[in-house]
């Protein structure tokens, strides 16, 4: 992960938000075939469709089911890069690339209630990004989004 692969955004569950990661993945066709899509950011982690749009849509179940095996088995999650860091991958050659955005929340768990003490500037500085970016909901949001960008480098 990177300061650019994390997005907030609002919802009903658990960190008062969303927290989607931006996935960069390849694909590939083979005439007579469908498109194939390639994670590279999660091994093994695969995915198909007829068309790229559907190919597209067919990443986020299979980011779901790779992460669920994760965490049932109490294996890291991921880290995400940026997509200019596997463009020299000849694994990759000749693919299109694209990004996909999804969901991350559910996979870290129960949202736990803790005290914080903060410089009274840097507390204002962080409510104004508040009130200004609607990807961050709440306090909560912005120091969540903040420590994953922190914690993935």
């Amino acid at each position: 992960m990177n300061p650019q692969s994390i997005d907030k955004s609002p919802d009903e569950g658990g960190l008062e938000g969303a927290i989607s990661m931006k996935f960069p993945v390849v694909l590939h066709k083979d005439p007579d075939s469908d498109y194939g899509v390639i994670i590279p950011d999660v091994g093994g982690c695969f995915s198909a469709g007829e068309t790229v749009a559907q190919a597209l849509d067919n990443v986020k179940e299979a980011l779901a089911l790779h992460y669920e095996g994760l965490v049932a088995d109490g294996d890291p999650l991921p880290q995400v890069h940026e997509i200019d860091q596997h463009f020299q991958n000849p694994d990759y050659a000749g693919g299109i690339w694209a990004v996909v955005e999804f969901d991350v929340t559910p996979y870290f768990g129960k949202s736990v209630r803790f005290n914080a003490t903060l410089p009274e500037q840097l507390l204002e500085r962080i409510d104004q990004t508040v009130r200004r970016d609607q990807r961050y909901s709440s306090r909560s949001g912005f120091l969540a989004a903040a420590a994953l960008r922190e914690l993935s480098v």
